[in-house]
């Protein structure tokens, strides 16, 4: 995705009201929600102008699935490793070292 692609995204993101970060549930959650004020059968505003934005939704809706539907995830270590919570890296790192791990050592 290039700059068009971006601008593209950031557009829609904007269009169904999404923050910068969000999850499935929120995405869809956000174009219910337009879609009920905005429906042509449930707006109570000018028609056409009801329609134009239902369909701006719709568009909006269907560039960011086609997004995440064509995310590319990343399973390799390290990047799998940038996800571990601080605790997991420390013993990872460390591991039972009796001042940063547990304090177990082997054998007891």
């Amino acid at each position: 995705m290039g700059t068009t692609g971006y601008d593209e995204l950031r557009n829609a993101r904007d269009v169904i009201g999404l923050p910068e970060t969000a999850t499935m549930e929120t995405i869809k959650r956000s174009y219910r929600v337009l879609m009920m004020k905005w429906h042509p059968d449930r707006c109570g505003e000018d028609q056409q102008k009801c329609k134009e934005r239902a369909q701006k939704i719709i568009k909006a809706y269907q560039v960011i699935l086609d997004y995440c539907n064509n995310y590319e995830y990343s399973f390799r270590k390290e990047d799998v490793e940038t996800t571990r919570s601080p605790d997991e890296r420390l013993f990872a790192q460390f591991g039972d070292d009796p001042l940063w791990g547990s304090g177990r050592r082997a054998g007891n």
